[in-house]
């Protein structure tokens, strides 16, 4: 990895209507700057996700994204099918939003976007990953296998599980948070 910083990746909004279109989200019971700070701290995720082996920015950005390499196991019983790819990653604070566009790995070519939308009303945060791809570029086949197997099977079992973990533990920081907060309120008064 370099120590220099670049500017932030451009990836401009999420190309709708490709082929293989993967959506998954949660009610996360934390505020939206918990969940979104966990998600975008990538290089952590393996402290929280045991399906991650590793997580490491090739170059930084100005944003807190750049070119991240992943690696993680899509679980099946007892075994983990190993996956790998490298990201540009933009994240948009004001958003808030966290992009990546895969340009090494398999999924070469797909794009990936989590929202944090407040869910006042029901005491947390929505979030929602969309994953878009046209699939591999092999006539015939790219197109059916990205549809039937690669995105329901692996990027969905991957990005679910990434999901629930990073909403679990964003739970148990708010719930502490607000233990606190009220242990504190209690000493006060």
């Amino acid at each position: 990895m370099t120590s220099r910083v670049r500017d932030p990746y451009e990836l401009g909004p999420m190309p709708l209507g490709r082929p293989m279109e993967i959506v998954d989200e949660r009610l996360v019971y934390a505020p939206w700057r918990t969940i979104f700070d966990l998600a975008r701290q990538v290089e952590s995720w393996p402290a929280y996700l045991p399906h991650y082996n590793f997580v490491r920015f090739r170059e930084r950005a100005s944003d807190g994204g750049g070119l991240v390499e992943m690696s993680a196991n899509r679980p099946f019983g007892p075994l983990g099918w190993p996956t790998w790819w490298l990201s540009q990653m933009s994240v948009d604070e004001g958003a808030p939003a966290i992009r990546f566009r895969h340009v090494g790995g398999i999924t070469k070519g797909m794009d990936v976007e989590w929202t944090f939308r407040a869910a006042r009303d029901a005491g947390g945060t929505r979030v929602k990953i969309v994953h878009v791809w046209d699939g591999l570029p092999i006539p015939f086949i790219g197109i059916p296998a990205a549809t039937m197997l690669i995105g329901p099977v692996f990027i969905h079992g991957i990005a679910s599980r990434t999901l629930e973990g990073l909403a679990l533990t964003a739970e148990r920081e708010s719930s502490g948070s607000s233990l606190r907060m009220n242990n504190q309120r209690s000493a006060v008064g």
